[in-house]
């Protein structure tokens, strides 16, 4: 039998600085509401039972029950963790969604990083993409998404951490590009960054879903340090939360509706000016002005599209949102209108939701909760 741990070792050892292997969040008994927080007596009857590898209860809950709790860390405190990055000298993975690429973007990369940080950028998500799409073009296309960011990455590697089937290819190549220096793992909340270093650790120690993750956004609360053979550490780093992505403007329930799990089926309309798409009760698409054209619309699978004439589309939504038209904004939020042209073949994007593929010479209009962005980026595929 164990021997009981006194509240004096208890808080001797807190004092040490114990933190949570799930979220990296350093551990507490005395505010529910804080990170890092545990019950005294599961800390106690951890630390009895000879054990330092302990999960918050907020990881704890995540895990078990799928339940979030909400933390009192800013976006500024997220910033300024990552910020320290530029302080030193290393390899940064910067993890982009390649399903929410426009969304998962990082706004003055360079300023967090760096300038003398080589930069490998790892597009995840793969899996989620129409399988007959090429590869080599979409490196090209991210490519040129990059550059408008200012970045010139030393490399851009494809893969899926769900499902990865080139996890050793991509850990060669950050070991030849670290030089010996430490690796930071940077990215967006949700682009799959807790999920890569996961599978990374599995590769090479076997232990599985060591760091937690979930569908919702800021999970990790604190830089995560993984030792390296040569004595570098490979650090997961918090993700930045963008609030211009749909996630923040929808209730945890519907979460699963804009993070899709599998490969996306591409739905393709014949429209007509004067017709309305409404994806969901989350965003719409109006076809204002053009000759009768196909548009192609990417999102989760089980996101209901609905065609109607934009003529009654504002009496529509507002008899319908919430019922045939869901899921809908949390609080009955409001659409605002984007207007647009396009001058080639493009993509218009609603950050943390999808796309629709439109032809060039078009006028149309998209909506979406205010905040969110919606933007026009030349075709990915």
């Amino acid at each position: 039998m164990s021997t009981p741990i006194t509240d004096e070792q208890m808080q001797a050892t807190l004092a040490e600085g114990l933190y949570c292997v799930g979220c990296g969040a350093q551990m507490q008994v005395t505010d529910l509401n804080h990170s890092g927080y545990l019950p005294k007596g599961a800390l106690k009857k951890a630390l009895a039972g000879g054990t330092d590898q302990l999960l918050c209860q907020r990881c704890f809950r995540l895990r078990h029950y799928n339940e979030i709790q909400p933390v009192e860390l800013s976006d500024d405190d997220f910033a300024r963790l990552l910020h320290q990055i530029s302080t030193t000298r290393a390899l940064i993975v910067y993890v982009v969604d390649l399903f929410d690429v426009s969304g998962s973007q990082i706004a003055g990369l360079a300023r967090f990083v760096g300038p003398h940080n080589p930069i490998l950028v790892v597009g995840n998500k793969l899996d989620l993409l129409p399988k007959s799409t090429n590869q080599g073009r979409l490196k090209q296309w991210l490519a040129g998404i990059l550059r408008e960011q200012g970045l010139r990455p030393v490399d851009i590697f494809l893969t899926s951490a769900a499902h990865p089937h080139n996890l050793d290819a991509l850990l060669t190549e950050i070991d030849q590009e670290r030089h010996g220096q430490d690796v930071y793992v940077v990215g967006t909340t949700n682009v799959g960054k807790s999920t890569l270093i996961n599978q990374i650790i599995k590769s090479k120690t076997g232990v599985q879903e060591l760091i937690t993750t979930s569908r919702f956004p800021g999970t990790t609360l604190d830089r995560i340090e993984i030792p390296l053979d040569d004595g570098r550490q490979l650090i997961d780093t918090p993700g930045i939360i963008k609030r211009d992505q749909i996630q923040h403007h929808i209730e945890d329930q519907d979460l699963k509706y804009t993070l899709p799990r599998n490969e996306i089926k591409p739905r393709t309309y014949q429209l007509n000016a004067g017709q309305t798409l409404f994806i969901g009760g989350l965003a719409r698409f109006d076809y204002l002005n053009g000759d009768k054209t196909a548009v192609t619309a990417y999102f989760e699978n089980n996101l209901k599209l609905h065609r109607t004439k934009l003529a009654g589309a504002d009496a529509f939504y507002g008899q319908h949102a919430g019922g045939l038209l869901a899921p809908a904004p949390q609080d009955g939020e409001a659409l605002v209108r984007h207007e647009f042209k396009t001058n080639q073949k493009s993509d218009l994007v609603y950050a943390g939701l999808g796309w629709i593929t439109l032809p060039a010479g078009l006028s149309v209009a998209a909506w979406a909760p205010k905040g969110v962005s919606v933007t026009l980026r030349k075709a990915m595929i």
